[in-house]
């Protein structure tokens, strides 16, 4: 028996497919990538990671925190992160609890939700004062969560947290 020699019909489907499945496993490399770079260092705490910088916009509430001890974790949770951890005019994004905490000169401590409310990215840094997502360049200020900059409408939710000792808590 002889083979037959492959054709053009034969050739160009296959080469169709090839380059699709080359897209394809380029486009999750490429977002396997991001969430490797967002998720930081893991600790006691969870994946965290950690972005400083001069604390910029309207000072304001939108206010989620508190730094006293007086408050409390409700029915014994879990901290979220310790005080240290959160840098001073900065930010700690903490991708396994979808939470960003934030913390000012003074030290009030604030969380906003890490998802961007123009197209549900996962905000990747913490700097000058803004909170950034990479996808289309949306940043939110870290006093309030308000949108500074980008596409996005909305501001980032608050997420209630307290301060107890050095350790921060969900509310």
């Amino acid at each position: 028996m002889t083979q037959e020699a492959p054709t053009r019909r034969t050739i160009i489907p296959g080469i169709a497919v090839t380059v699709a499945a080359g897209a394809v496993g380029y486009v999750v490399a490429d977002h396997s990538d991001a969430a490797k770079s967002t998720s930081g260092r893991s600790g006691e705490y969870g994946r965290a990671s950690a972005g400083s910088g001069t604390a910029g916009g309207a000072a304001g509430a939108g206010g989620s925190g508190s730094s006293d001890d007086s408050g409390g974790a409700r029915g014994g949770a879990k901290p979220l992160a310790r005080l240290d951890d959160v840098p001073a005019d900065g930010g700690l994004i903490l991708d396994d609890a979808g939470i960003v905490l934030t913390r000012d000169a003074a030290g009030k401590v604030q969380g906003f939700s890490n998802v961007c409310t123009h197209l549900n990215c996962t905000v990747n840094a913490v700097s000058d004062g803004r909170i950034r997502c990479p996808c289309h360049g949306s940043a939110f200020d870290t006093r309030t969560g308000q949108r500074v900059a980008g596409p996005a409408k909305a501001p980032l939710p608050a997420v209630p947290v307290t301060v107890r000792g050095d350790e921060i808590f969900p509310t």
